[in-house]
């Protein structure tokens, strides 16, 4: 049987996916997640007083730089021309937390999931590496794939 996955061959061997004849479509993907901290670490992110500078400036940078090497981090992946990368932050300051939303846009052959995904992940990854002197106890959670559009499986939005 078949495997389901397609970065399996007809042997079970990883390989890359083959996009050669799939057409050029507008791809855009929404990804998210969080990262939960004490509440002081939340505001010294937000008075910009935290030693190595402005977090959520470099968390920023970080993310979007991500997304651009995202096939040097995952082994399968296709390199892709990126046409933009948006990076949002949101704070709550009554959960101590901030949300990290990306958004990873091309025209091309695949899709950019992995890249706004990617781009979550270091994104909050870097708020934890800038904060980490004071708050060795900031966690992540919910980081998935909002939507997705274009390709030939269509669009997808997360329920």
């Amino acid at each position: 049987m078949t495997s389901p996955l397609t970065h399996f061959d007809a042997s079970g061997q990883a390989h890359m996916v083959d996009v050669a004849e799939k057409g050029e479509t507008r791809r855009i993907a929404r990804a998210a997640g969080s990262v939960f901290m004490q509440p002081a670490t939340l505001a010294l992110i937000e008075s910009g007083d935290a030693r190595k500078g402005d977090v959520l400036g470099v968390a920023r940078i970080a993310a979007i730089q991500a997304a651009k090497r995202t096939a040097d981090l995952i082994p399968l992946c296709h390199p892709i021309a990126l046409t933009r990368v948006g990076v949002e932050f949101a704070i709550d300051r009554q959960r101590a937390c901030i949300t990290c939303e990306a958004t990873a846009e091309t025209v091309g052959r695949t899709g950019v999931e992995m890249e706004a995904l990617t781009a979550v992940s270091v994104g909050l990854l870097t708020i934890y590496d800038m904060c980490k002197a004071v708050d060795r106890g900031i966690h992540f959670e919910n980081v998935r794939l909002l939507e997705k559009s274009g390709g030939k499986s269509g669009s997808w939005q997360a329920a």
